[in-house]
């Protein structure tokens, strides 16, 4: 990417995020949503660890856990650009292909400011439900509590930046998947399910057999949520902590150098439909 080309491709980031953040209903049900769900996790866990044996996480972590996830659940890559779907139906795709730029950034610059547009308000006020009214209305067990330095915040930040372009990351992948296919509906199922399991949404992966955990944390969807909660709750440090970051970009690199070449190859053999 020339440097003569960042003013079209922040373009596109800067209209997205503007079309997304005008979605203020849908962040307020999105938001509803989250709590409740939010609150039957920890009301499962608390029952789980009331009578648990000692486990990888304590309570409290697994409170904060489960209100980060439900904070960031937007960071998850949901599916594919609408948008391209309805392109590659309509056959407006070659309208997008005969922009003079390259058409992996554009797509990226669009999934990365559709899921910041999505992800901000969101967390925003999730951290002000559960890191301000519960423990004001006497409920700090079930509180999002703060991480234990500002060094492991920082760290959380940094791997929540480097999720953000992870999923932006896979979502272009997506739109590749769908542009091949002709249809976004085979992607959008499989990426759903995978997501929401392998992120530890549905269940932290701390809280897998052991067995398993060396593989649920070199995957790349660990980095979209795990790894950025672990960084909050502080048991990441030293070396660990500058391998999980490593991790997150070395899949950023794997994703983009694969990505940009399957887009390569299925522009190749495009034809267009629609009209």
């Amino acid at each position: 990417m020339r440097p003569g080309d960042m003013t079209a491709y922040l373009s596109a980031f800067r209209a997205r995020w503007q079309v997304t953040l005008q979605y203020r209903a849908a962040a307020l049900a999105g938001i509803v949503t989250q709590i409740w769900w939010g609150a039957i996790n920890i009301m499962v866990y608390a029952a789980f660890y009331d009578g648990a044996h000692p486990a990888p996480l304590n309570l409290n972590q697994t409170i904060s856990y489960v209100w980060i996830m439900q904070g960031t659940l937007a960071l998850m890559p949901w599916g594919c650009d609408p948008d391209i779907a309805d392109a590659v139906r309509s056959g407006a795709m070659a309208h997008d292909l005969l922009r003079p730029v390259d058409p992996w950034w554009w797509w990226f610059c669009r999934a990365a400011a559709r899921i910041l547009g999505r992800l901000v308000p969101r967390a925003l006020l999730m951290a002000g439900f559960a890191g301000i009214v519960l423990p004001l209305a006497g409920l700090d067990d079930w509180a999002l509590h703060p991480p234990p330095a500002p060094a492991d915040a920082a760290l959380f930040a940094a791997s929540i930046v480097l999720g953000l372009v992870l999923s932006a990351c896979i979502t272009v992948l997506l739109n590749v998947a769908t542009v091949r296919t002709l249809s976004p509906l085979g992607a959008n199922a499989v990426i759903t399910p995978l997501s929401l399991i392998l992120s530890g949404n549905m269940l932290p992966l701390a809280l897998f057999p052991a067995a398993a955990q060396h593989v649920l944390l070199l995957q790349p969807f660990a980095g979209l949520g795990d790894l950025p909660c672990r960084f909050w709750l502080g048991t990441l440090q030293g070396p660990w902590a500058a391998a999980a970051l490593a991790q997150q970009i070395a899949w950023i690199v794997a994703l983009t150098w694969g990505g940009r070449l399957a887009l390569r190859r299925t522009l190749w053999r495009l034809e267009v439909q629609g009209g």
